[in-house]
């Protein structure tokens, strides 16, 4: 029905013009952002899913990071264990010579001399063997009881990284002397023991570095897969939304030409009344 107090036809024209532009904006807001999902009412569902794969995958990047300085303590560990380890072995060189006949009671306080240094310099090296400022062998840090190193994006996924002793006390040579034949003959058997001490620390050193080197690289798989599945739920199918910015383009310029005519219908009504 022609009427001139309500141009109905231009109300529509305007109500598709909005509705065009607005889905014009959103698909250029995809574009410029590379996101799927810029607001919530995009997609509800999937911004609660990606936003708790980001906080996983920023967890898994943490842990990484935390299984590659765990790495980082134990190889220090092990340059320290391996350096304890040559001192036991000039001590038992030293006491196999003084233990033998051929050696004179002088001579063997040559030899204790050089010994009792070498006891000191397994605690100097047990001490001084510090990562981040902290002692690893010496039994003073919280490695020595065992510490949880947090290895995935729960709080339930660490790893114990435990490191032995090495004081010269703890390995038992802290009393020894090769001052006489019986004292070295007797310190061997007790050397030996150390050296065994310490090649079972080291073992146990490598076996924590395999297992942590293995998680990081589960990790780093893990990370790779989250990240997919998290940018086919939020990331922009380009061509897709390129092809529905031009179909929105195309629409609202409809829109404004349909919405143009409308405002002239009144006045060709007009006409009549002439």
């Amino acid at each position: 029905m022609p009427v001139i107090g309500t141009n109905t036809a231009a109300n529509s024209a305007v109500r598709y013009l909005n509705q065009n532009a607005a889905q014009e904006s959103s698909s250029l807001a995809k574009i410029a952002s590379g996101s799927r999902i810029n607001k919530a009412s995009d997609d509800a569902a999937g911004l609660a899913i990606a936003t708790k794969i980001g906080s996983d995958i920023t967890a898994l990047q943490q842990a990484a990071t935390n299984s590659t300085q765990a790495v980082s303590v134990l190889q220090t560990a092990d340059g320290g264990a391996s350096s304890i380890s040559d001192i036991l072995t000039r001590m038992k060189a030293l006491a196999s010579q003084s233990s033998s006949g051929t050696v004179t009671d002088t001579e063997r306080t040559y030899l204790n001399d050089e010994f009792s240094q070498l006891v000191d310099e397994i605690d100097g090296t047990a001490s001084a063997t510090r990562y981040n400022g902290v002692s690893l062998l010496d039994g003073t840090s919280a490695f020595s009881s065992g510490t949880d190193v947090l290895v995935g994006s729960d709080s339930s996924d660490t790893i114990t990284l435990k490191l032995d002793d090495l004081s010269s006390a703890t390995l038992g040579v802290s009393s020894l002397d090769v001052s006489s034949q019986s004292a070295a003959t007797s310190a061997i058997d007790t050397i030996d023991t150390a050296i065994s001490s310490v090649s079972s620390a080291r073992a146990k050193i490598g076996a924590m570095e395999s297992r942590f080197e293995y998680r990081s690289d589960s990790l780093s798989i893990s990370q790779e897969n989250l990240s997919s599945a998290k940018s086919a739920i939020s990331d922009v199918d380009v061509a897709s939304e390129q092809a529905t910015l031009s179909s929105a383009e195309v629409k609202t310029q409809a829109a404004v030409a349909a919405a143009a005519q409308a405002n002239q219908l009144p006045q060709y009504l007009l006409s009549l009344l002439k």
